[in-house]
């Protein structure tokens, strides 16, 4: 199941834990990030806040497979806050361009598993955006992941050469977000597995 659990809602709080949960375990446990900790386990930052909105996939069970966070670009957020210095130019900023950011695959997933949940929770991505009204998506992400990304066949560039920080290779991007979007996806091989959708209001 899809969940979209917009800024302020609290009617999906196991979908939340569970998503908490594994963002500690890959990016504090996996990948060795520091980054604040509630209760000894959830991964739980300062832009977890009401302007927050989630995407949460979850398996029949409730178990998190695969989410992401998204974070207006009109307020602080992770590529100005933290890792201006990545773009040529001043990061993009407005009320239809919003930043990607905690991209979180379980570690529990098999490789099959985790490249049906990262290909359901991208085209996910996509459709939230036209039915949402944004234009445009930034993030920052690791060399490796970059390059995923910048494969994915959507429109997509980086916003500036990619620097060494903090002992990891990152870079910056911009995706343009277009009704043919969908079918870019497509044809480089990246579709939804049709997950049944609950979407959560604000």
């Amino acid at each position: 199941m899809l969940f979209t659990v917009s800024a302020g809602s609290s009617s999906e709080d196991a979908a939340m834990r569970a998503m908490f949960e594994a963002r500690k375990r890959v990016f504090v446990d996996l990948l060795g990030w520091d980054l604040p900790i509630l209760d000894g386990r959830y991964e739980v930052d300062q832009f977890d806040d009401v302007h927050a909105c989630y995407l949460i996939l979850t398996d029949g069970e409730g178990r998190h497979r695969a989410s992401a966070r998204l974070l207006p670009t009109t307020r602080p957020h992770i590529l100005d806050s933290l890792f201006g210095t990545l773009c040529e130019e001043a990061p993009p900023r407005g009320p239809d361009i919003f930043e990607i950011t905690r991209f979180c695959l379980d570690r529990g997933l098999n490789a099959a598993r985790r490249r049906q949940a990262r290909d359901t929770l991208v085209t996910a991505l996509v459709e939230h955006a036209l039915k949402t009204g944004i234009s445009m998506y930034t993030g920052v992400a690791e060399i490796g992941w970059l390059q995923q990304i910048l494969a994915f066949g959507w429109r997509c560039r980086p916003l500036g050469l990619p620097q060494r920080i903090d002992g990891m290779m990152l870079g910056a991007l911009r995706i343009d977000i277009t009704r043919d979007t969908p079918a870019l996806l497509a044809r480089a091989g990246i579709r939804s597995e049709q997950p049944e959708t609950r979407r959560e209001a604000a």
